[in-house]
């Protein structure tokens, strides 16, 4: 056990050590990418696995057109920049719209054409084909004269050669732009592009003593509605979902995402379950039968006999639409952590929230398997020897081989305390929830990043 592993990006390092001098911005400059960044963030929950990204497109201090990419085989930030000039020039627009809503509003004489505009874009554009056509093959048709890039791309298709055939077209290309906040948005896709496993976050609610349940199993509900409303955002956010049989069977569990007055992204849910105890009419399965959200069910059981008993099991939970995993298992008898992230992985799950119980959490410790820690911490005292904590596993012999979880940032949300733990610098996801947005904007400095304490001795 070691700690949470650093997320910089060996792709990202490399790329970036192209230019590494960033970009001498101008205020305006700072403020059309701070508009991209934040339209970037409308993706949320939508993209996987394609990453973030907000456009603006300026010319003579005005928006003529701005997007972000939607939603994951739609198209991309640049793209829909452009059909939003386009769009406002076919409407006739005279006024565009403004950052600095004191600015006097004047008419925007091109009507909305892109020729020698700007395009601020929080990451470099795409110079390959995918599900969707390069970027910059639309940068160039429309005529643009600058490109401000955010974020370097990774994408070893990408990494460099977008910004490359923008300057071979005469564009001017600044890169760097406000990198720091450009890079907020995509730690997941700089994870996933240059490993090809899951970015793994560990989430649990405590109470103020530790527990997650009573001495009796109960555990509905530690943490306050405002928590659970924020775990949902997370689900929303994040590709999959992992839990261990035990909660299923002590729980039922439903694990979809059900956003308050909003839509939510269902993603898939993983069970471990090694013997393949999981009840064919637990609410899982039947929400997974009745087309709600995908469910996968990762077992150590010889499955591929339908003559056994696993076998016809097996078969009976792939009739309902569940999708029946073999991994391999680990010293203990369990599913193998890593070689479970890496069938995530090669299924295109590019993110996976682990839920828990305390005997998944502490595997996923022990493998040193986890990027990213949050904890809902509720103020109550359950007490009793019995009442379980949230980490089980083999964990540490002595307090020198603990896993460091890294530095902490906190933030109240309702009666709770909402601290997420990831290494000094890191972009953290659970950080960009609407609710830690809000607060982590208007929070002190003395609540962000504080240092741990440790009793007296």
């Amino acid at each position: 056990m070691a700690g949470i592993p650093e997320q910089r990006c060996e792709a990202n390092v490399d790329a970036g050590a192209q230019k590494a001098a960033p970009t001498a911005l101008g205020a305006d400059d700072a403020r059309f990418m701070r508009h991209a960044i934040e339209l970037a963030w409308r993706g949320w929950g939508w993209t996987n696995p394609n990453p973030l990204v907000g456009c603006v497109l300026v010319r003579d201090g005005r928006i003529i057109g701005e997007g972000w990419h939607e939603k994951c085989g739609q198209a991309h930030a640049e793209r829909n920049a452009l059909a939003d000039c386009a769009r406002r020039a076919a409407d006739g627009a005279t006024d565009a719209e403004h950052i600095d809503a004191d600015a006097a509003p004047t008419a925007d004489p091109a009507r909305g054409h892109a020729r020698g505009a700007t395009a601020y874009v929080t990451l470099e554009p795409c110079c390959h084909t995918g599900k969707q056509p390069p970027c910059t093959e639309a940068l160039i048709a429309a005529g643009v004269a600058r490109v401000v890039v955010g974020s370097r791309d990774p994408n070893p298709l990408v990494a460099g050669k977008g910004s490359a055939q923008l300057r071979e077209a005469g564009i001017r290309v600044d890169e760097d732009a406000l990198r720091g906040e450009c890079d907020e948005l995509n730690p997941i896709f700089f994870r996933f592009i240059s490993r090809k496993t899951p970015y793994v976050v560990a989430k649990w609610a405590m109470s103020a003593d530790g527990k997650i349940a009573c001495a009796s199993g109960d555990a509905r509900w530690v943490s306050g509605p405002e928590s659970r409303r924020d775990t949902h955002e997370l689900r929303h956010r994040l590709a999959a979902i992992a839990v261990g049989i035990n909660t299923v069977m002590a729980d039922d569990p439903l694990l979809t995402c059900r956003r308050e007055n909003k839509p939510g992204n269902q993603p898939l849910r993983v069970v471990l379950d090694s013997r393949l105890r999981i009840p064919e009419d637990c609410a899982l399965v039947r929400s997974c039968a009745q087309g709600e959200a995908p469910l996968a069910v990762a077992t150590c059981a010889s499955v591929d006999d339908p003559a056994t008993d696993a076998g016809a099991k097996a078969q009976r939970l792939r009739a309902l639409g569940v999708e029946v995993l073999r991994i391999p298992q680990d010293g203990a008898d369990h599913v193998a952590v890593r070689p479970l992230l890496s069938v995530l992985g090669e299924k295109g799950i590019d993110s996976l929230l682990v839920e828990g119980g305390s005997g998944i959490h502490g595997a996923f410790f022990d493998e040193d398997a986890v990027d990213e820690a949050v904890v809902y911490l509720a103020p109550k005292v359950v007490g009793g020897a019995d009442a379980p904590g949230p980490v089980a596993g083999a964990g540490a012999a002595r307090m020198a081989e603990a896993t460091v979880l890294g530095r902490p940032r906190a933030h109240t949300l309702g009666d709770d305390l909402k601290i997420t733990f990831a290494p000094a610098g890191a972009a953290r996801v659970a950080d960009h929830t609407p609710a830690s947005r809000d607060a982590l904007d208007a929070t002190t400095p003395a609540m962000q990043g504080g240092e741990a304490c440790s009793p007296a001795s």
